[in-house]
């Protein structure tokens, strides 16, 4: 709780303790009859008068400044014009000699107000901590490694290729590569993910993450302004400034709807007052009427809403680039994924060396064979290999084949074209994925299985996708039998397959024309070729942890721990989102024309009136803060 709510508490605890004394009193006693005048009602003005002030000089202070900047129908002016007319009715009642009445519900209305208030401010703060926390992550200085000494500067004076120290217990104040020292990094604040993650000499680092354990010395890459912390916060800072449809229809709705209602309680209170000449029956039918015409219910719940769901995606390690994105996931019926880095990890392993009893051997010869190559195939098979390369023999590139090493023994190592060239007799794999033979003095010896592995979680969100009804497919590079057979495995509705960069464009416009009207299209991917799909698409989503700049700035939408389980997350936040922001909106408005109706036939009273304003834009807020629940 800020300090300002916490003021706010105390005056509104201390308000409406005075009130409950003096109205129980007044109930019991009627306060206009203890002293024998004409001015009787004077000490009941005084008393609840004092209590109106002591609440509400703030909201009276806000109407005046509206008055005196032109902003005169917004709820500060609704509620001060409505208060203040009660206590004149009251006044007018006094003087007159009439039953009093006003006092109490001028005051109450104030009071009541502010407690709606209260819950507001509350419910904002509650829902802006999980946004808040990834302020945090904002680094406020660097240890810059200067020849032998370490300097403390600021992150912005930091350029690329300077050497940074980030000492444990410190944040990383810039994306780098660690090129001395090993620790565990925190990176719950960027990516939702609970466990710490290890790094060594050669992995990147990017900043806002937490140094857990050791020294490190980072080599810089990029500066501060284009580092993945200030990217990420541009972004959530910038997330309240695109609104949902939902959000500018209230807008507009309310400036049409209070100044109609303005004039209507107006009219109300002038025509029947002439007609019958009870003046102080309709200007109480009118207060009651202005009262219950404050559209906060709304123009407070809607927004509240809306960014509750922006703080959970937060939360979540989903940034929601503006609550009009959110608003438009809940009607996303069909996802297209990118395969490599988004349904795969991206990173290329042996699977299968066949026959088993020569395994060895085969990896030995392959690694011989791929050693000056640096492509993903020729460093998986260095990596599964982890001992020491014969380096004594000659290498040959054979362009389209795979490579042939001569030394101690002739060793061919490619496809099966290298086979056939060689006139070398081997048996043809079926199997799925990068199929490399190895064969030794031109004796086929077996082959070697790479895949790029798909990630854990694909198989259950694909699944849970179909379930929901939604259309899902799959676009890559690679040649049918392979694209076939991955679609078949993680389950996916439909793929295209052969496609260059340029190709997925393409199919992403065919796919957005032949939809329906109501659908929405997600586009899933990382790499710096799926930015223009990315902005293409209705939603583009984004890989954060992975992807590249290019693609999250594209993107609507950024999973920050690469983990698909977010579009689940997501699909349940927006649904969640958009049902509370109707229900708050049916509801509201059908109470509130209720109560007016009634009001206008003084059918009921201004402590209605007060929970047609007030108690609706309490329960409408707190049924907003119901988005901030778990979700699993």
């Amino acid at each position: 709780m800020t300090r300002k709510q916490k003021k706010l508490l105390i005056r509104i605890i201390i308000a409406l303790v005075l009130f409950i004394i003096v109205f129980t009193v007044d109930k019991i006693v009627d306060l206009n009859t203890l002293i024998n005048s004409k001015y009787s009602w004077f000490l009941p003005f005084f008393l609840y008068f004092f209590i109106y002030l002591l609440i509400g000089y703030d909201v009276l202070k806000k109407a005046i400044l509206g008055i005196i900047h032109g902003q005169l129908l917004d709820e500060n002016f609704l509620m001060a014009v409505a208060t203040i007319g009660a206590f004149s009715l009251g006044i007018y009642c006094g003087i007159s000699g009439k039953e009093l009445e006003g006092f109490d519900e001028g005051c109450a209305v104030l009071l009541f107000y502010q407690v709606g208030e209260w819950f507001q401010s509350y419910a904002v703060s509650k829902s802006r901590k999980s946004i808040s926390s990834l302020m945090d992550i904002r680094p406020d200085k660097a240890n810059l490694v200067k020849e032998y000494n370490i300097i403390e500067v600021s992150p912005e004076e930091v350029s690329e290729g300077d050497i940074i120290l980030v000492k444990p217990g410190e944040k990383i104040p810039l994306d780098g590569i660690v090129t001395k020292g090993c620790t565990s990094l925190d990176t719950k604040a960027l990516t939702g993910e609970s466990l710490p993650r290890d790094v060594k000499v050669g992995d990147e680092v990017i900043s806002g993450t937490l140094n857990l354990s050791s020294d490190i010395y980072v080599e810089v890459t990029t500066s501060f302004y284009e580092s993945t912390v200030s990217k990420i916060l541009e972004l959530v800072e910038n997330a309240s400034s695109n609104k949902s449809k939902a959000e500018n229809f209230i807008t507009k709705f309310a400036r049409i709807y209070t100044p109609t209602v303005v004039i209507m309680a107006l009219l109300l209170c002038l025509i029947p007052s002439f007609i019958t000449g009870e003046w102080s029956t309709w200007i109480y039918r009118s207060l009651c009427f202005l009262v219950v015409s404050c559209p906060c219910a709304l123009v407070i719940s809607i927004p509240l809403s809306f960014f509750a769901g922006i703080g959970a995606s937060s939360r979540h390690g989903l940034l929601v680039k503006g609550s009009n994105y959110l608003e438009a996931f809940n009607k996303s019926k069909i996802f297209v994924f990118d395969k490599t880095g988004t349904l795969t990890k991206g990173n290329f392993k042996i699977t299968k060396i066949y026959p088993e009893n020569k395994k060895d051997e085969i990896l030995r010869l392959a690694a011989i064979a791929e050693n000056n190559s640096n492509h993903p195939i020729a460093l998986s098979i260095k990596n599964e290999y982890k001992n020491e390369i014969d380096t004594n023999y000659a290498l040959t590139n054979l362009a389209g084949m795979g490579i042939v090493a001569k030394g101690e023994n002739d060793i061919y190592c490619g496809n099966d074209k290298l086979m056939d060239e060689y006139h070398i007799k081997y048996e043809k794999s079926n199997d799925f994925g990068t199929i490399i033979y190895v064969a030794k003095d031109l004796e086929y010896l077996g082959y070697i299985l790479i895949q790029d592995e798909i990630k854990e979680e694909v198989k259950d969100v694909i699944s849970a996708l179909n379930k929901m009804g939604n259309k899902t497919i799959m676009l890559t590079g690679d040649n049918e039998s392979i694209a076939k057979n991955i679609a078949s495995e993680i389950g996916i509705s439909e793929y295209r397959a052969n496609l260059l960069p340029n190709n997925k464009v393409n199919e992403v416009e065919k796919l957005l024309n032949n939809k329906d009207k109501n659908e929405l299209l997600c586009f899933v991917g990382d790499g710096i070729n799926d930015a223009p799909v990315l902005m293409r698409s209705d939603i583009g989503i984004a890989m954060g942890g992975v992807g590249s700049d290019a693609a999250i700035e594209a993107s609507d939408i950024v999973i920050m721990d690469d983990n698909l389980n977010g579009l689940l997350i997501g699909k349940k936040i927006a649904r969640k989102t958009m049902r509370i922001v109707f229900e708050n909106i049916i509801f509201a408005l059908l109470v509130k024309f209720t109560i007016l109706i009634l009001s206008a036939f003084g059918i009921t009273n201004m402590w209605l009136a007060v929970f047609g304003d007030v108690g609706v834009a309490i329960i409408a807020i707190l049924n907003a803060i119901r988005v901030n629940s778990k979700y699993n």
